[in-house]
């Protein structure tokens, strides 16, 4: 008999698709119980199915009347934002916790190297953006370090890596890796850009972090930063610097203007300029190496599920 969790996908796309072969391939710790999709045609059910994962077509409905629902513990939803507030509602109803992969964030955001045991017990947590998983411990390991006035993040990604979910929340991506930067990475404010790049051949995900953070000692955020990247390469090998920190100080002679925050220094802001270059190479589960915003995404919700599974069987056998 299996002592592993069983799990539930929704969402049979790209992120659904490589998160249901990383579970099968990588983890001791959950078990794929079925794999839901729309569009009965798609490749991720019929890999599924090749694969001897339960399929349906037939959506958030077709997961509740299947007789495997009721062993399942953990869902992921890699659907979209305006989808999960539905297919959560149904979830919770009946029991289930959720790990949400679009950015629809009705849960706690979390990010694995920087709060990945706070919301363990959450009966839904959300898993931020991929640009703000490759960019949100850069951020947080420099506000642990000194006080970070402002974070700003360029997530570039292959125009070919961007499937139709991520098309259609350009918007939700913008405002929930801003709003993540702020309360998971730690920074006074925050600010996020993403660009699809339609290069051929299609670029690696790039990511780009700046930090406007009081004068701190420069070689205590640098190994701050370096002891963060080791954390992410732990279930993300493909992350790394592309090249070392950069600093730059910021005098009163030419202060940083921050139009919105209009606070007592009036927006004008001196201090260090922390510059952190990113790249992601994905692991090519399913999806090309370049797809590295995608790896990310889903080797973090595979992280955090199997982090919360334990956490479970902990509190069954206590």
């Amino acid at each position: 008999m299996s002592t592993r969790t069983k799990v539930a996908i929704i969402g049979s796309g790209n992120i659904g698709t490589d998160l249901m072969i990383k579970i099968m391939r990588l983890s001791k710790v959950l078990e794929m119980g079925a794999f839901v999709g729309i569009d009965p045609e798609s490749d991720g059910l019929k890999r599924a199915a090749r694969l001897g994962v339960a399929t349906t077509a037939e959506g958030i409905e077709g997961l509740a009347a299947m007789p495997e629902f009721a062993g399942i513990e953990i869902v992921f939803d890699a659907t979209s934002a305006g989808a999960h507030q539905r297919n959560n509602a149904l979830l919770q109803a009946a029991g289930k916790r959720v790990v949400d992969l679009t950015p629809a964030a009705v849960g706690p955001y979390v990010v694995p190297p920087v709060n990945g045991g706070a919301h363990l017990d959450a009966p839904n947590v959300n898993m931020v953006t991929c640009g703000g998983q490759a960019t949100i411990p850069i951020v947080a390991a420099v506000s642990r370090v000194a006080k970070v006035h402002y974070g700003e993040i360029v997530a570039s990604i292959a125009s070919k890596s961007a499937g139709p979910g991520t098309r259609a929340n350009i918007d939700e991506f913008t405002e929930t890796t801003s709003r993540a930067i702020v309360e998971v990475g730690g920074a006074e404010r925050g600010k996020a850009i993403i660009v699809l790049n339609p290069a051929e051949p299609p670029l690696i995900m790039r990511d780009t972090v700046y930090c406007l953070c009081d004068d701190a000692d420069q070689e205590a955020i640098r190994k701050s930063i370096e002891a963060m990247v080791v954390e992410v390469q732990s279930y993300v090998p493909g992350y790394r610097l592309k090249q070392p920190v950069q600093f730059e100080h910021i005098g009163s002679n030419n202060p940083l203007h921050i139009p919105e925050m209009n606070d007592d220094k009036g927006g004008f802001y001196t201090g260090i300029k922390v510059s952190v270059f990113l790249e992601v190479e994905g692991a090519a589960h399913y999806l090309p190496a370049f797809a590295g915003n995608l790896d990310i995404m889903t080797s973090a919700a595979l992280r955090t599920a199997e982090r919360m599974a334990l956490n479970m069987r902990e509190g069954v056998a206590a």
